[in-house]
Order: C-alpha cells, then structure tokens, then sequence
C-alpha cells in the first residue's frame, strides 16, 4: 500500500528523506511516509500511529534488506550538510548511549548490556551542533552489541590495540568528519567528546585542515614540561580570569553560583609508554582549557574542567569560547532522551536486532526535528513559523489558540508558535516559566496533528 500522501509532499520529511536512495523509488516514497505519519504521534507505537494496511508495509520496510541505516540516514546528512554550510563553526558531537531491550525476551541478536541481567544494544553517535546550540542534524549512526561468549573473557582493554576496543568508534567519527568536510569547504568542524573519548589516538590522528578537535581530559598525561605531567604544567601558570557558574540543585545541595577560575597554555605531550600490543605514536602539542571553582560550599566537591582541544586557545575570550563549546556537549544527550522518552524507541518490538536499528535511524531523525523545533525559537526569536509549520498547521494553531476564525495579518513567529505548541502539551506560559522544553513540544504536536485534521474538515465543509 503506498502510504505517501499526494497532497502533502512539501514538508520537513520530503525534505530530510525524498532523495533517499535504496534501490528502488518506491522504498525511498515509503521512507518519507513512514517519517511523516511517524512524526505526527512519536509517542504511540505502531498500531497506534499506523492503520493496519499501513502497520504491514512499515514492518515489511524495515524487514527488507537493501534498508540500511547508512541508507536512511544520507538524505537527512545531506540536508545537514547544507544547513552546515551556512555557518562558520560546527560542534560535531559524538557520544554513545545503550538502549536496554531486557524487556524484549523474544528479540533475536541482541547483545550484553552494561548491567548483569541487560539485554539491548549500543549506538555511538556524531549530533551536528551550532555554538548557539541550535541542532543542525544528525551526521553518522554507529550500532553494535556485546557478544555474550566473550563478554569478560576478553584480554584486558589496555593490553589490547585500539582497533579490538570500542574505543575505535571515535576515531571512525573523526575519520567520518573529515570524509564530509569534504562538503563544507568554508565551515569549521570541532569534533567534541566528553572523557570517554580522552584517547592519544584521537589526539594525533590524519586530519584536514578545519577538522578540529574538544576533549575533556580524564587522564594527567606526561607532558614536556618542567612539572611533569598535564595537570601540574597547566596550574603552573598564572589565571587569565574568572567567570561565574550557575549550578542547578541536586537533591540535597541548593542552587549556588560557582566562580571559576581560567587558565590555558600549550602542553607537549609524550606519547603513552610503547607496548608489544601498540604502535609507537609521536609526540602531540595540545591547548589546555582548566576551570576550577574557587570557593566550593562546605563538604561540596569544587567543579573543576580539564579541556584539550586542537584549536589554538592563547587568550580569555578563546577559554570563555571553548567552555561554551563544550557546554553544548549536553545537546546531544537531550536528544537520546528525546528518542528514548519522547519517541519511546526502547519499548517498540520489532523481533530482531536488524529491525529494530533501521527503525531506529528514522526514529533518531524524528527525535532531532522535535529538538530542532524547540531549540530554533530560541534561536532566532523573529523567525517566522513556516520554517517548521505548513500553512494549514499554524493557522489550526492559531485559530485554536486563540478561539477564533481569524487569522492574523501576519504569519506569527516560531518563537510565537512554539510557546502554543507548548500549550497543547501542557506548557503552563507563565511570566517567569522557562522557555518549553522538549517533553511538552512533542506532546504539543500530538494534539496539533488532531487540531490540524479537524480544522481541514471544518475548512472543507464551509
């Protein structure tokens, strides 16, 4: 049954996937169909969202095998890649995240989980992110699973080379990067990772020029330097400054500001002690970024950050930058909980493995459009809402919205629209209440979906 609505092909999912190529024309139409009536209610499973003639093509799609995700992701890359070239600096983010499927007994190819009694899979990856925070789109998708035969009966990690450890996964993302600047001649990619990715590896791998590098440091490295070692040599010099924090309350601990103080310099690295099992690796200069809080409450831990990055960083503005950057490593864990949470992947039952990861890049791509829409009126407040909306969805928005039939002189806001969106799922709009966030924008668009089909038929019968 062919689900693509003729009448509605200018949208966000023609968009991100009509050029999709999968060997034949009529998965890649099915594709957008999927993304768009998907789109409409990321919450309900597929029975729910889907009629049944429906329901059988979608499983008959993610059942066959020339989808791939590389396959469903190109399309939205592609697009990614334009929205990239329209700016001067990209954060590409990689992270990795676990879906557990213990609950899922009758899935076939699963793998261990980081639990004892875990069942699931993992996903490594790579979120294209502005400085402002604004994400542009998903570049790259990595899974795989733990085999449970050789779940810890494997070598220890640091006796074995890089290329037997899933560590390997992010120097594949920077080798990814470096394969679509290749897009973006004129746009700066800085790849950030948190401590995991705290790898010489990654410090010293081939790169082009305007591929870039943000790690948060977890290991005191030896350095060349009077102090020995990393840490040492970057408290040895004097501060640049101080900044000030905002800690949001955890359990017990209030709210508090936190001031920081700033240091930076340039540290050569050696190269890790040579085993049988590694390859001897040159010598690396690195920029250190260090913010340590000054006065931490009593019994509190003092927040304290070790950056190194590849960008040159010599001054205060270039330390106050790459804390922003790397502030917006968070980004990218918003959208797992909005694909996890939001969308619900973890509780969909596809039978196997194969399934269920294709499903899950389309259903990654639906979890960025939701954070995309949310984070864009924060953006940029006049932009206007046909950005995101149709016509005929911010028009049923506004007539709902505000009980009339009257639509205004001029298209609203996304800023605008996005606080209504918020409305629809519960978003209070009170003065002093925070922008709305993700989890009340997708439950915004489940009821607009339901608005926006009854204003066509009141449209249709007037």
């Amino acid at each position: 049954m062919e689900l693509v609505d003729k009448n509605d092909t200018d949208d966000w999912a023609s968009a991100e996937f009509s050029e999709a190529n999968l060997g034949d024309a009529r998965l890649a139409q099915r594709l957008v169909a999927l993304a768009r009536r998907l789109a409409h209610s990321p919450q309900g499973s597929f029975p729910q969202s889907l009629k049944p003639a429906e329901l059988k093509a979608a499983y008959r799609f993610f059942d066959n095998e020339q989808v791939d995700t590389n396959g469903i992701l190109a399309p939205h890359i592609a697009q990614t890649l334009d929205r990239m070239r329209q700016v001067p600096v990209v954060l590409a983010i990689q992270d990795t995240t676990e879906f557990n499927l213990s609950h899922l007994h009758a899935t076939e190819g699963l793998g261990r989980g980081t639990g004892n009694n875990e069942q699931g899979f993992m996903m490594h990856s790579l979120l294209a992110v502005t400085p402002e925070g604004l994400p542009l789109g998903v570049l790259g998708m990595k899974t795989w699973v733990r085999p449970e035969e050789v779940f810890g009966k494997r070598a220890p990690a640091v006796t074995r080379p890089i290329e037997e450890k899933e560590s390997i996964k992010w120097l594949e993302g920077i080798d990814h990067l470096a394969a679509l600047k290749l897009h973006c001649a004129q746009t700066r990619f800085v790849c950030v990772g948190d401590r995991e990715s705290d790898l010489y590896e990654l410090f010293v791998a081939e790169r082009p020029a305007g591929v870039d590098w943000l790690i948060r440091a977890v290991h005191n490295r030896v350095a060349r330097h009077p102090q020995g070692y990393l840490w040492e040599a970057v408290l040895a010099t004097m501060p640049l400054g101080h900044t000030e924090l905002r800690v949001p309350a955890r359990s017990t601990p209030a709210q508090r500001t936190a001031r920081l103080t700033l240091r930076c310099a340039s540290v050569r690295l050696h190269s890790p002690r040579a085993r049988a099992s590694r390859r001897s690796l040159p010598e690396i200069d690195v920029f250190a970024i260090h913010a340590i809080e000054d006065k931490p409450p009593h019994g509190v831990e003092p927040l304290e950050w070790m950056l190194l990055s590849s960008v040159p960083t010599t001054s205060l503005d270039a330390v106050l930058e790459r804390l922003a950057w790397y502030a917006r490593r968070w980004t990218i864990e918003t959208w797992h909980r909005v694909l996890k949470s939001g969308c619900r992947i973890e509780a969909r039952q596809f039978g196997t493995l194969d399934r269920f990861v294709r499903a899950t890049a389309l259903i990654a791509v639906i979890a960025w459009h939701i954070l995309y829409a949310t984070l864009l009126a924060r953006t940029d407040t006049q932009l206007c809402c046909e950005v995101l909306l149709q016509p005929v969805e911010w028009q049923a928005l506004y007539c709902h919205t505000h009980r009339t039939t009257q639509l205004p002189e001029q298209v609203p806001t996304l800023q605008q629209t996005i606080v209504w969106i918020g409305m629809l799922g519960g978003y209070l709009n009170r003065k002093h209440d925070r922008p709305p966030g993700p989890t009340v924008i997708w439950r915004g668009f489940l009821v607009l979906h339901e608005i926006t089909k009854m204003y066509q038929l009141f449209k249709q019968s007037g």
